[in-house]
């Protein structure tokens, strides 16, 4: 047996010893995302009962007690930077989550840093034979954090999933730096692609003819990005300069549209199905980077002919745009959405595309004469370049008020375009 085999086995713990690193007042770290510590989050809510007033920092995604047990309340609470399903849905109507309103970019310096952690855990994948885990596909604000806990001696946990596949320039942590080892092997995060429907299809047509031969994207996930990627089929020497490496980029990969020739693979965060993470670590041009540095769009805007491509929640007639909440209550959170949006505009021969059905699925207008009260503007309207309904393209970008507004109507559900210009005209009467 090697040493650092003996120094791994030594630090084999129990849930139960990996939870008695939580104290009252601690303010909790885990990872997010592919490097969830599932485990873990599993049984969190078991160390709540000894302990008062301790927060988690905790990623969007599941459905773990901590997250929705009124018993939580005043001992297990939560923080996060963006909201998922469980959170709007259970947390927040109980009060066991606070959001910190932060770009993607910032995560770490404008969030993390302001609640500092005590106490960090995260997902890893099977010790290499230099006594090294490697995290897995998230980067956002992770490498960071858990630098920090590394730089600081502060209390570390690896849950060991040797299914976890990483990316090059994913954070690494010696085993010297870890105070437990949880082996709990699982099966890795699995999201199959949506189908994109009818109408996204029009939506995802539409986009593709936005974007040039040559052009490095940023693709999200979801219908109507599926349907982007598939009518970037017909596109030549794309590049990938994004927040999440998707089923469709892999997809454009193997089809030699996306040829990387101008750059890397470049990505914050992976989701896909099984097979993408195989690929990404197999490929030494996918390559990992933080957040702060290549999400910011300072960098973004060094790219030439960088292609954002994002949805929105609601945007008003004069270009303001909400990408996270309905009214105040939030449901999800900034993201990369201003970063990108703001990176694009800046790129020389760049092009910001926020991408949308008119309707909500029941049937409201997406395009509104004003924002609904309480609606959080996710990307400032000096900064929006082009939206994209199923019924045409509004160019924004150096449009006067009175253009926004004609072009924004032009593009929205025909039986509410009335309604909006008589708005229009009430708010606005001297520009319609």
């Amino acid at each position: 047996m090697t040493d650092y085999q003996k120094e791994y086995q030594d630090k084999l713990a129990t849930v139960g010893q990996c939870l008695s690193l939580i104290h009252s007042g601690d303010i909790v770290y885990t990872t997010h995302n592919h490097t969830e510590p599932l485990t873990i989050l599993e049984h969190l809510h078991e160390r709540a009962p000894y302990v008062e007033n301790v927060k988690v920092w905790k990623g969007r995604s599941g459905h773990f007690p901590v997250m929705y047990e009124p018993s939580m309340k005043g001992h297990m609470e939560m923080l996060t930077y963006f909201y998922g399903p469980t959170f709007y849905r259970e947390s927040e109507p109980l009060g066991l989550i606070d959001h910190t309103p932060s770009d993607l970019a910032h995560y770490y310096t404008a969030a993390i840093m302001y609640h500092k952690p005590t106490v960090f855990y995260t997902g890893v994948g099977a010790m290499d034979e230099n006594g090294v885990f490697h995290m897995g596909m998230n980067h956002t604000e992770e490498g960071e954090s858990i630098q920090y806990a590394i730089d600081n001696h502060l209390p570390l946990v690896v849950e060991v999933n040797r299914n976890l596949h990483h990316a090059r320039g994913g954070q690494t942590i010696p085993l010297s730096a870890v105070t437990y080892i949880l082996e709990a092997d699982r099966t890795e995060q699995d999201l199959p692609s949506i189908e994109p429907t009818e109408l996204e299809d029009r939506i995802g047509a539409a986009v593709a003819e936005l974007v040039s031969d040559g052009d490095t994207i940023q693709l999200g996930i979801g219908g109507i990005p599926n349907a982007v990627g598939m009518y970037l089929s017909r596109k030549n020497d794309l590049g990938i300069h994004t927040e999440m490496f998707t089923n469709s980029m892999m997809d454009l990969i193997l089809s030699g549209n996306i040829t990387g020739r101008r750059k890397n693979h470049v990505f914050s965060f992976a989701e896909g199905r099984e097979n993408l993470y195989e690929f990404i670590q197999s490929r030494p041009d996918c390559v990992s980077r933080k957040s702060s540095e290549h999400i910011n769009p300072m960098t973004i805007a060094k790219q030439n002919n960088f292609v954002s491509i994002n949805t929105c929640v609601e945007i008003d007639l004069t270009g303001q745009v909400c990408s996270e909440s309905v009214g105040p209550r939030q449901i999800s959170g900034s993201g990369g959405a201003f970063c990108c949006a703001y990176g694009a505009f800046e790129s020389k021969g760049g092009k910001g595309i926020l991408a949308f059905p008119s309707r909500t699925a029941k049937g409201q207008s997406k395009i509104k004469s004003m924002l609904t009260p309480g609606a959080v503007v996710t990307i400032p309207r000096n900064y929006v370049d082009c939206i994209v309904t199923e019924y045409g393209v509004a160019k924004l970008k150096g449009a006067t008020v009175s253009e926004r507004i004609a072009r924004l109507i032009a593009i929205a559900h025909p039986d509410d375009r009335d309604r909006l210009r008589d708005e229009a005209k009430q708010l606005w009467p001297n520009f319609v």
